[in-house]
């Protein structure tokens, strides 16, 4: 970017670019440095993802994919505050993590409202649609900015019998189509629709009078999102089909480990160069 002061991103800047048909990134960030880095390089949208319970907590299902359940939104307040201490022209979102609005209104309140107050997100997301539209409604109209998340929805991983592809058959389909809508009438401001065949993501992003985000949903989605660690190559264990490693710090970071162990364990280091007279 040539301004080395660029405007904020604000909620209202993704029905912009929508209807301007300008793609748009976003990615997770889950701690002070790595959103200043993001911020740095442009990212618009930083989301302080509940998927933290898999990298950052090391939290596994039975079959060793990341698990996002065990996440207290005490974990979310604590990374989403220092993510916002370091990015200063991101939109910043934050997940509500499971069983934070599921109980009531009233708490789904508390906590959303927490999520702005304590830690300074911008808006929040939350996963689900049927009962949830609900929850969004009730949130909206209280000046909370809502981002919904469709298709694959890692809290209900137990209800759909794995981390799986969704939306495939019509019924399945149809039901996508009636959720996406309702969050838009509900007043969310965009979606996340993950783990979804290409077509039919596109279809609802055609349909969508709403920013549609993609990850593992094909191309033709609005935006596009992964989570940085798999962006970076930093993924312990596998990683989906759909993520493209734009990096492998993993590899350089045990290449580096390795080498200064090598340098201290054969007195290399610290030499005179890195001491004090």
């Amino acid at each position: 970017m040539t301004d080395s002061k660029p405007r904020p991103v604000q909620i209202t800047d993704l029905a912009r670019w929508k209807a301007d048909g300008r793609r748009f990134a976003m990615l997770t960030a889950y701690d002070y440095t790595t959103a200043s880095l993001l911020d740095q390089a442009g990212i618009p949208i930083l989301l302080v993802g509940d998927s933290l319970g898999g990298t950052m907590l090391g939290h596994r299902l039975r079959d060793g994919g990341p698990d996002t359940l065990p996440v207290t939104l005490e974990d979310m307040l604590s990374h989403a505050a220092a993510v916002a201490r370091g990015a200063h022209h991101a939109l910043l979102i934050g997940d509500l993590p499971f069983l934070s609005y599921h109980l009531g209104l009233d708490e789904a309140t508390r906590s959303a409202g927490r999520m702005l107050k304590e830690s300074g997100m911008q808006a929040v997301k939350l996963e689900g649609g049927g009962p949830m539209l609900e929850v969004v409604a009730h949130l909206t109209a209280r000046g909370i900015p809502v981002m919904g998340h469709l298709g694959l929805t890692p809290q209900r991983v137990h209800a759909m019998g794995g981390l799986r592809v969704q939306g495939r058959g019509e019924g399945a389909a149809a039901q996508l189509r009636q959720e996406v809508l309702g969050l838009a009438q509900a007043g969310a401001f965009s979606v996340v629709l993950e783990g979804l065949p290409a077509q039919l993501a596109a279809e609802l992003t055609v349909a969508s009078p709403i920013a549609t985000i993609g990850i593992g949903a094909g191309a033709n989605c609005d935006g596009q999102v992964l989570v940085i660690h798999d962006m970076l190559g930093l993924t312990v264990g596998p990683v989906p089909k759909f993520v493209r490693r734009f990096a492998e710090l993993g590899e350089a970071t045990i290449a580096a480990a390795t080498s200064f162990r090598d340098a201290v364990e054969s007195g290399e280091y610290p030499s005179a160069q890195f001491s004090y007279e």
